[in-house]
């Protein structure tokens, strides 16, 4: 059966949201796609002030602008259909909304973007709240992703993402994924003080030189040493990482160079566990997200990991995996099947994660 799906993704990079029009057609476990219409729609400067600074909001306004970017993502999504003429074609919109409180251990996660709102402007159902079900079996209610990396992209080993956050994910004979460390956030912060609103293929880091004593240090940090399940916040780069950063005496180019390096060594220490695991014809890595276009991050990924090949797709599925995978896990909860996994997540049990929204008239 076919189904006609939006899906929506707002990382913590802020660089904008992603919109993805697909149709799913499921092949038994697995699902055929094809993506018709994909954007980002960047944000303002207002709105990446709004989300950036959301988590000192009241609880007033905190709900105040989570049915506001609802509205927001609304009218977006409307857009969107109006100028692909998606118009009666569309049957189901999926948002993951935008990550502000991300607290497993305390049993609560919440993503702004009020699905009420969503579906009220647009008309067509929609399903949002993707990771409380599992946060409330005791899982990290992240990643999502590796459930659509299974049932999409099914002859690759690892797949990894680079965004705001770099993630993992291994499809062994059981599939694990965790959070691996603050990524594109540090770098485009960094590159913000150039005058630039990222470090375009990794120029400036690549003219730069490792602080030794800073790499160090960042690799010593305390997350890194704990066990999967595991997930980072967005605060974690903006209250750990960048006052270490900020307290170093050295050029931009200096500690773009040096964290860039240390995003790759902890990629490479995030794989290297998993390498004898995964089977010899699914012996490559999918690389995604904005970080896959930073040429001298994947060099030095590569340095850290010459024994698996680093496969880098086309620009849609770079640009959008994670968007389309946001629509299959929309439709997975319209049929009722379940949305994650617990190995990668933690949970107790695999769960049907999701609020259904209808936005019939």
């Amino acid at each position: 059966m076919n189904y006609r799906a939006i899906g929506l993704m707002s990382g913590s990079s802020l660089d904008g949201v992603d919109i993805v029009y697909a149709t799913l057609e499921s092949k038994g476990p697995y699902w055929n796609y094809e993506i018709h219409a994909a954007q980002c729609v960047p944000y303002t400067e207002t709105w990446k002030k709004q989300l950036a600074e959301a988590d000192r909001l009241s609880a007033f306004d905190y709900l105040k602008l989570h049915v506001d970017y609802g509205q927001y993502l609304g009218k977006l999504i409307r857009e969107f259909i109006e100028q692909h003429a998606l118009e009666y074609k569309t049957q189901l919109i999926c948002s993951h909304g935008h990550t502000i409180f991300h607290q497993p251990q305390n049993g609560l996660t919440h993503q702004l973007g009020d699905g009420a709102s969503i579906a009220a402007i647009t008309g067509i159902p929609v399903v949002s709240d993707l990771r409380s079900m599992d946060v409330a079996f005791g899982g990290q209610g992240a990643p999502l992703v590796p459930i659509g990396e299974k049932k999409l992209f099914s002859n690759r080993g690892m797949f990894l993402n680079i965004g705001g956050i770099a993630n993992l994910s291994v499809h062994a004979d059981k599939i694990i994924g965790f959070d691996i460390c603050a990524a594109n956030r540090i770098l485009n912060f960094l590159a913000e003080k150039e005058g630039l609103l990222y470090d375009d293929k990794g120029a400036i880091a690549r003219s730069g030189k490792i602080n030794a004593d800073l790499l160090t240090t960042l690799n010593a940090l305390d997350y890194y040493g704990k066990p999967h399940p595991k997930s980072l916040s967005n605060q974690y780069g903006l209250e750990v990482i960048i006052p270490l950063l900020l307290q170093q005496h050295n050029s931009t180019h200096d500690l773009l160079c040096t964290y860039t390096e240390h995003i790759a060594m902890q990629i490479a220490k995030s794989c290297n566990p998993f390498l004898n695991e995964i089977s010899e014809t699914k012996n490559s890595m999918m690389v995604t997200g904005g970080g896959a276009y930073n040429e001298y991050l994947i060099e030095r990924i590569r340095y850290h990991l010459p024994e698996l090949e680093i496969y880098l797709p086309d620009n849609t599925i770079i640009e959008y995996k994670e968007a389309l995978i946001m629509a299959l896990i929309g439709v997975l909860r319209w049929r009722e099947e379940a949305t994650v996994i617990p190995s990668v997540t933690g949970a107790t049990k695999e769960s049907i994660g999701g609020a259904v929204w209808s936005g019939h008239q």
